[in-house]
């Protein structure tokens, strides 16, 4: 199981941004190019491991959008984007999102109070992202049921858990300076 996702990652190239070994894979930054076979493996997974009594899929732009894509088809559940980009629109609800290599704001439309969610992203280091994400869910009022994120590296995790969020993640990836050097499947406790 998972392993277009496993080869995939094994074999992306690294970027050095700073002091941060960051993969480029397909998933997390839609280089070289994303797989509909990939799409399928992910968003198949996703569907056995969540909850998806839900109204809404919610993601971040940009690499969430290909996964919550790809789930709101196969699910027949409305997608939800967080922008990056202000619109003002009203009930727009803005959060600042601090990353292990950047900081931004991200905006949140779309969401009514008692909408039951579930969150899917591509990729989680830090935690800064989703923990923006959610934070902007629980203004809005919305009912958060699963959080599911394909790639875990680094901390984030555990940071969102000292939050009081749980987390589920595919794989766990462990990165050096040259490649990625181990791809695990998440436990997450789930049995599955």
């Amino acid at each position: 199981m998972l392993e277009r996702l496993t080869k995939s990652l094994l074999e992306a190239p690294i970027f050095k941004r700073g002091e941060y070994n960051y993969f480029i894979h397909p998933i997390t930054d839609g280089v070289p190019e994303v797989k509909p076979e990939l799409i399928r493996e992910i968003t198949g997974h996703i569907v056995r491991i969540a909850d998806l009594e839900v109204d809404k899929i919610v993601t971040v732009e940009a690499m969430g959008i290909p996964i919550g894509i790809g789930l709101s088809i196969i699910c027949d559940i409305p997608l939800v984007i967080i922008r990056k980009r202000k619109y003002g629109l009203p009930g727009e609800i803005e959060v600042s999102q601090v990353t292990g290599y950047s900081k931004s704001q991200l905006f949140l439309n779309g969401i009514n109070r008692g909408d039951r969610v579930i969150v899917v992203d591509d990729v989680i280091s830090t935690g800064g992202t989703l923990l923006a994400v959610l934070k902007s869910l629980k203004i809005a009022g919305a009912i958060v049921k699963d959080v599911v994120v394909v790639v875990k590296r680094g901390d984030g995790v555990n940071r969102l858990k000292a939050e009081g969020y749980a987390v589920k993640t595919m794989v766990d990836v462990d990165v050096s300076e040259s490649r990625v050097t181990s791809v695990t499947r998440s436990d997450n406790g789930l049995g599955k």
